[in-house]
């Protein structure tokens, strides 16, 4: 019987953020948007959206590169954002002041973002790597 886990030959390429706050709505509106791209590609993606959640994301995609370079020796120009997960975190609760004595609840989310990169392949090419995992298939030219 084999062991239940993951797959990967060998210890992942991950960094994770914990109690960001921001909706997971609202950091998922954003990870859509890089998801199986390029390193390049996905820091100029988040450096022109004109959202608030990008610059958590692009922190968080320079320490996974940093972690790929300094724990396993591998390039920052041959990664790809593999999975990225957003998951909602603990809400903090506050009370807002209201007239007559009255308090009005408001909440503040939390979200923990995990992004964990893969080495593009040299033998692979990346463009069609990534357009394979979107549309699940590629037409071929003739």
């Amino acid at each position: 019987m084999e062991p239940m886990g993951n797959n990967s030959p060998g210890p992942e390429i991950r960094a994770l953020a914990r109690n960001i706050r921001m909706s997971a709505h609202k950091a998922r509106r954003v990870i859509n948007q890089i998801r199986g791209r390029s390193y390049g590609q996905a820091l100029m993606i988040l450096e022109l959206m004109p959202y608030g959640a990008c610059y958590p994301i692009s922190q968080l995609i320079h320490s996974a590169a940093a972690n790929a370079n300094h724990n396993m020796g591998l390039n920052k120009a041959n990664l790809l954002v593999g999975r990225v997960e957003v998951n909602e975190g603990a809400v903090f609760k506050r009370i807002q002041p209201r007239a007559q004595g009255r308090g009005y609840p408001i909440q503040k989310p939390t979200c923990h973002i995990t992004i964990v990169s893969e080495e593009i392949s040299r033998s692979n090419d990346p463009i069609m790597s990534i357009e394979s995992r979107k549309k699940g298939y590629v037409w071929r030219r003739k």
